[in-house]
């Protein structure tokens, strides 16, 4: 019974994390929202759906917690920064639309480009060091 319990408690904070984060997507595309926090919700998002992450996930105990940590944290950086009436609203949106997760390709293709580039500007460096 306590497994059941833990694997719903599970999917349900997966869906609530899922809801915040398409309200993130919608506060960045809203044209009242503040500046700043637009900034901060696409820092989140960028983080969470990089594929390179502060400190790797094979490190014991402090993969995970980096995740588990810098994501409540810009979620809850993003909602002090937003009035919120906004927010409330943007949330309620979010619950609305959760079944259709709006296809991000452009998001993923620039984030990929970036860690390329600083791959790029890795070897370049490294290279730059066996040849002096």
């Amino acid at each position: 019974m306590i497994f059941k319990a833990g694997k719903l408690l599970r999917a349900a904070n997966a869906a609530r994390l899922a809801t915040y984060l398409i309200a993130l997507w919608k506060l960045f595309k809203h044209p009242q929202a503040p500046r700043s926090a637009k900034w901060v919700a696409v820092a989140v998002l960028a983080y969470l759906l990089s594929p390179i992450d502060l400190i790797p996930d094979f490190i014991p105990i402090l993969g995970q917690l980096d995740d588990l940590v810098i994501v409540p944290l810009g979620i809850a950086l993003v909602t002090r920064l937003t009035p919120k009436p906004l927010w409330e609203s943007l949330l309620r949106e979010a619950e609305l639309s959760r079944e259709k997760l709006p296809r991000l390709w452009w998001g993923a293709v620039l984030i990929g480009l970036v860690w390329l580039v600083f791959f790029g500007l890795f070897i370049w460096w490294v290279v730059s060091l066996v040849a002096a």
